[in-house]
């Protein structure tokens, strides 16, 4: 079976978690651990987020004030070097180096009349209280959004338009070697007018990358993997319940955080309906189980409706 799997960035990083090298370590042990199994029986493509680590490199480049700060596409392929090259270590460890696994910077095309130009909406780096989010803003013409009991810095989100590297990818899975590409949504780029590929100041959702990838590799199936164990309807009161299993037409009714569960919500639900195969939202620390039905929330365009979890 061929599977797409989706890290979300608090899944390599913990929220509120120092950002050293060292917790990126131990957590990416963590990952690797967990899909160690789907590795072994499957052909494995991982995608993953760079939120909290790309914020990281953008404060460090701030620090440096006799060069302009870095851009984002630069700085977001540097931090997918560095998160695919802890999981890509980390995986071929618990593999025992059976099987080949290699880390790809992949360069996604995005374009500049995108909407979410003008509506930032992507968490990068650490959280902030408001006061400190407010002043940070002012200081360096940051937007700043709330994000849960905290704050932070968001940056422009463009869909996914194409990813150069797909045929890359298939000959990597044909030749038996995990691949880990797309990391942060891959690198944003466009074309100038001359016709040469330049990079975009952004960061693209990971979720949505992960979609289009698994749609244009013909994968079996979709997951999105993080620190949250189903998608919830009514999620934070009282009548909050998780979703089994529902029809991408189902969870249209919904609404979720733009920020968070809303773009895994709808990079599954568009990879389900335009393939007819599953997509599932689930913990990382599950991942045979989501990827067998047994936990998360299953998204397929042949069920009709919605279930929930007793």
């Amino acid at each position: 079976m061929r599977v797409v799997v989706a890290l979300g960035g608090n899944a390599l990083l913990r929220r509120g978690e120092p950002m050293t090298a060292a917790n990126q370590r131990r957590n990416s042990e963590l990952a690797a651990r967990a899909l160690v199994d789907l590795a072994r029986e499957h052909e494995l493509i991982i995608t993953h987020g760079n939120g909290p680590q790309v914020g990281l490199l953008a404060l460090q480049s701030l620090a440096y004030e006799d060069v302009e700060p870095y851009p984002l596409d630069v700085l977001g392929a540097e931090s997918g070097g560095m998160i695919g090259y802890m999981i890509e270590q980390e995986l071929d460890t618990l593999l025992d180096h059976q099987k080949p696994c290699v880390t790809l910077l992949t360069q996604v095309e995005v374009d500049l009349n995108d909407p979410a130009f003008k509506n930032p909406t992507k968490f990068i780096g650490p959280v902030y209280s408001k006061e400190e989010a407010e002043g940070l803003a002012k200081a360096r013409g940051w937007h700043v959004k709330q994000d849960g009991d905290k704050w932070r810095r968001v940056v422009p989100s463009p869909l996914p338009k194409r990813i150069f590297d797909t045929k890359v990818v298939e000959l990597l899975l044909k030749n038996g070697v995990v691949v880990i590409c797309g990391g942060g949504g891959g690198i944003p780029v466009t074309f100038a007018s001359d016709g040469e590929l330049i990079g975009v100041e952004a960061v693209i959702d990971k979720d949505r990358v992960g979609a289009l990838l698994a749609e244009e590799v013909h994968a079996d199936a979709y997951l999105i993997l993080t620190d949250t164990d189903a998608i919830y309807e009514d999620w934070g009161t009282p009548r909050q319940r998780a979703i089994k299993h529902s029809s991408p037409e189902s969870l249209k009714a919904y609404t979720f955080p733009a920020g968070s569960m809303g773009p895994k919500v709808e990079a599954a639900c568009a990879f389900a309906a335009s393939t007819g195969q599953r997509a599932v939202i689930g913990s990382l620390d599950k991942a045979l189980a989501v990827l067998k039905g047994e936990s998360g929330t299953v998204i397929s365009k042949t069920f009709k409706g919605i279930s929930y979890y007793e």
